[in-house]
């Protein structure tokens, strides 16, 4: 492209401009090999599209995280600009329909919701609200036969229901394929199913699934998927390998004839089965349409040396079946990789910090050095090691932000206000209140769910005494919360303003906490109104709490 501030090679170029004129597409498939720039072809892709005259509002992209969409507006922003010679001042709109599945579905179930009988003011469920919603229907579903036999946890229940969902199988089949010693248990896992989905739907809740399972429900309606599909004239995705079932069917029903349509990922990379993505998404694609997509293979790669490439190579070409691609780059220099057999956990440990020690004997940093691993809990060993010989280091990972308790205190007092009848954040929020236990919690929660009138509601209900004082400040906050037009981010100061009191009493080490507040009402800011903080920060959160990781202060440098 003209203009340009990154030079395409050949096969980016070709991909980045496929089409025909006023930049119409047929299905295009872009196998993206690692480190092959994939992120820029993406990027150029759709700056060609609106130079060549397509509308910004009609360009629907799908990512896999919400960052992932936001480099990609920047990077097209600037391709844009650099080719159309437009200064920062005249700076376009960023793409309005870029983000997540579950983000843009969200936004889409928010516009349809009263035709496809959703109440407009739903709120959504993470996986931690799902696994304690699933809990209570779990429980008031008991059976005598649970004693006899092994039940599996509301967690399980939950990640059934989910691979379910987004696998677009059958109960029987996931149990059998994933959770076969649960297996026994389907007839009751059914009825479990359709009590939570019944619970949900009286509370007005969507949980992550859903926004995937209505957003697919709706295109299977003929007359909206019409008319959402008509939306949108070009639909990119990205990081295709890693959609599921659900999520192909949906980009499917968008575009059945698969004009328009964009997918980049690379088959080797598909790593998420474990969340139910199939790597058939993106094997089977181009022979999905009527007529077969365009296959465009970048191959050149721009990260790694040669040696590390040949052994990439080798074991991508072990697999039964694949696209054909040779990673190939211009740097030859560098050590092959090394594979090391060890004993066990604490031979690893060691080992890794020898190497660690040897490296920085022979003039590499620390903070030049890196250790990754699965998951946090695989760290402990490591962790010890390096405690022993004296190597500082940060750890990035750990508890989510929004796993901790007072985080989630102050979410689900903003979620219960705006919407009455999520009796999880109701529940949480009136555990709250000194003296109120789980058996008027929840009698108060049932009359909620009978009055018409919440705040009126409220007012009627009879307090224990040492209640009073904390219950008038949170009904005055939920008068003010419920009564339009409200101030955001205002209204959550309010409800920081009636909830430290009681964190400072629920918690010693309240003073420790009060910066992931202060943080909350940072991230607030950044959104325009109260309901999308809320689907925003349930669809996208934050990773770590301030007190899990960060940089400490160390008397030299440290170890990622």
């Amino acid at each position: 492209m003209k203009g340009s501030p990154v030079t395409l090679n050949e096969a980016q170029s070709r991909a980045a401009r496929f089409g025909g004129d006023g930049g119409f597409s047929a299905p295009l498939l872009v196998i993206a090999g690692a480190g092959s720039g994939k992120t820029s072809t993406l990027a150029h892709r759709v700056a060609h599209l609106v130079q060549q005259g397509a509308d910004i509002h009609r360009i629907l992209l799908l990512t896999f995280t919400r960052r992932a969409a936001a480099d990609l507006e920047r990077r097209a922003s600037r391709i844009l600009h650099a080719a159309l010679g437009i200064r920062a001042a005249e700076r376009p709109a960023s793409l309005p329909w870029a983000g997540t599945f579950h983000s843009v579905g969200a936004r889409l179930l928010r516009e349809y919701a009263e035709r496809i009988g959703l109440a407009a003011t739903f709120t959504i469920h993470d996986r931690g609200d799902s696994e304690d919603l699933m809990n209570l229907v779990r429980h008031a579903h008991r059976s005598s036969d649970r004693t006899q036999s092994r039940f599996p946890r509301a967690a399980t229940c939950v990640a059934i229901y989910s691979r379910t969902a987004n696998a677009e199988t059958s109960l029987a089949d996931t149990l059998k394929s994933c959770f076969p010693w649960c297996a026994h248990w389907e007839d009751e896992l059914s009825t479990l199913f359709g009590a939570y989905v019944e619970a949900k739907q009286s509370q007005h809740v969507l949980d992550l699934d859903d926004l995937l399972l209505y957003w697919s429900a709706m295109m299977g309606t003929p007359e909206l998927a019409a008319e959402v599909g008509a939306r949108f004239d070009f639909v990119l995705v990205d990081e295709y390998q890693d959609t599921n079932r659900l999520q192909g069917s949906i980009v499917q029903r968008m575009k059945p004839d698969g004009n328009g349509v964009t997918v980049v990922g690379d088959d080797a990379q598909a790593i998420y089965g474990f969340r139910a993505a199939t790597v058939r998404n993106i094997l089977d694609f181009p022979a999905q349409y009527p007529s077969p997509a365009t296959v465009i293979t970048l191959e050149r790669n721009y990260r790694s040396t040669q040696p590390i490439l040949d052994a990439s190579n080798a074991v991508i070409a072990m697999a039964r079946e694949r696209f054909t691609k040779n990673l190939v780059t211009d740097r030859h220099a560098g050590e092959r990789p090394l594979i090391v057999t060890v004993a066990d956990e604490v031979a690893e440990a060691q080992y890794v910090a020898s190497r660690i020690l040897a490296h920085r004997e022979n003039g590499v940093a620390l903070a030049s050095q890196a250790v990754l691993f699965r998951t946090a809990s695989h760290s402990a060993h490591l962790e010890l090691e390096l405690a022993r010989r004296d190597i500082p280091f940060v750890k990035f990972g750990g508890l989510r932000f929004l796993d901790t308790a007072h985080v989630k205190d102050a979410l689900s007092i903003l979620r219960w206000i705006e919407n009455p009848r999520g009796r999880l954040a109701g529940f949480r929020t009136l555990r709250l209140l000194p003296g109120i236990g789980a058996v008027t919690a929840t009698r108060w929660l049932d009359a909620l769910d009978e009055a018409p009138d919440v705040v009126r509601a409220m007012r009627d209900f009879v307090v224990p005494p040492r209640t009073v004082a904390d219950w008038r400040g949170l009904l005055a906050l939920v008068e003010r919360l419920r009564t339009p037009p409200g101030e955001w981010p205002a209204e959550l100061d309010a409800v920081f303003d009636w909830y430290r009191p009681q964190l400072e009493r629920l918690h010693d080490d309240a003073p420790l906490r009060l910066p992931d507040l202060a943080q909350l009402q940072r991230i607030a800011a950044t959104y325009a109104s109260r309901e999308r903080f809320l689907t925003e920060l349930t669809l996208d959160p934050p990773s770590a709490s301030s007190n899990e990781a960060g940089v400490p202060h160390l008397d030299e440098e440290y170890l990622t």
